[in-house]
């Protein structure tokens, strides 16, 4: 390599090393460091390795150093993720059932290289297999890109929308005729991943599954404002979905006993309104969507819970009740 080229590369390709293959657990000496330089092409000694690592120490790069045994060996902490945040971020990608096998796989690998050299095969090795379904579209990915570009300009979607009939193949919805939407979000939620629209048609938001779509691509028409300003109320409106079906918003108040408080936090939040209504029973008031998902969710406590009011929904929820019992 060119002296002007090497010299200009040298220290970026020092800190790579560092990151790569050291940490407190296995440093490297100053004679290792310079081998696997010289390896590379870059020309490194002992005296000036010392001042490239003091040139890194006072522009922020901290490299430490310990003996090993009577030589110095060097090591850095400084990655943008720690392990414990890489395990974290390795866990959520096995566990989201909308990244299939071969994207999870893919994934796993990158993230756990973020670690170094020693402590990815450290993170793989440790590794939980999640009993997951994934998912087996592997355009999924394609589709995220397609999605966050019209997001960030603004932009209405097509794409086609199928079902999975019961030999798994795909069947087309509206004949294999597309959707065109104005998207307002992306959301993550109970292990799959959505994207959020606004509908002319209905005045309303609506959603589908990104594994579902298929053939996205972005039209160069702007969104409607109404579409725009709905970017705001996200937050509210997958606070209130449960499980992403749509359903008439509504605020109801559930009695419920007190041994299932966690449950309610888990699916509301812990900034509900809760209060005790009497020794062993809780009220809360929350904000859901009346959806057949919803009373799902409900009816599988049984008689531990139940919708106080108001009367239209506790109408409803006894109606539900009795259909259930003939």
């Amino acid at each position: 390599m060119p002296k002007q080229n090497w010299q200009k590369i040298k220290l970026l390709k020092l800190v790579d090393l560092l990151r790569q293959e050291t940490d407190e657990q296995h440093p490297l000496t100053t004679t290792q460091i310079c081998e696997r330089m010289n390896d590379m092409g870059i020309p490194c000694d002992r005296r000036i390795l010392s001042k490239d690592i003091e040139l890194l120490n006072e522009n922020g790069i901290e490299v430490l150093w310990t003996w090993v045994g009577k030589c110095k060996g060097y090591y850095t902490e400084d990655r943008t993720f720690s392990v414990p945040e890489l395990k974290i971020l390795i866990d959520a990608v096995q566990a989201a059932a909308f990244v299939t096998d071969k994207k999870t796989e893919e994934l796993v690998d990158k993230l756990a290289g973020m670690g170094g050299t020693n402590r990815a095969e450290i993170l793989k090795s440790n590794l939980a297999h999640f009993n997951t379904r994934k998912h087996s579209n592997e355009s999924i990915y394609y589709n995220v890109d397609a999605i966050e570009d019209a997001l960030q300009r603004q932009r209405k979607i097509i794409f086609r929308y199928f079902d999975l009939d019961i030999k798994g193949k795909k069947r087309y919805r509206r004949d294999g005729h597309h959707y065109v939407v104005e998207p307002v979000a992306l959301v993550y939620n109970e292990d799959n991943y959505y994207i959020v629209v606004y509908s002319e048609r209905h005045d309303d938001t609506a959603n589908y599954r990104v594994d579902r779509m298929d053939s996205v691509e972005v039209i160069e028409e702007s969104i409607s404002e109404k579409a725009v300003t709905l970017k705001d109320r996200v937050g509210e409106y997958t606070e209130q979905a449960i499980k992403m079906y749509g359903g008439e918003p509504q605020t109801v108040v559930l009695e419920f006993d007190s041994k299932l408080t966690g449950v309610i936090y888990d699916r509301f939040g812990e900034g509900v309104n809760m209060m005790p209504s009497s020794e062993d029973k809780m009220l809360a008031t929350v904000r859901v969507q009346l959806s057949p998902t919803f009373w799902g969710w409900l009816f599988q406590f049984g008689a531990k819970m139940r919708v106080l009011s108001p009367s239209s929904v506790t109408e409803e929820y006894r109606a539900r009740v009795a259909e259930l019992q003939l």
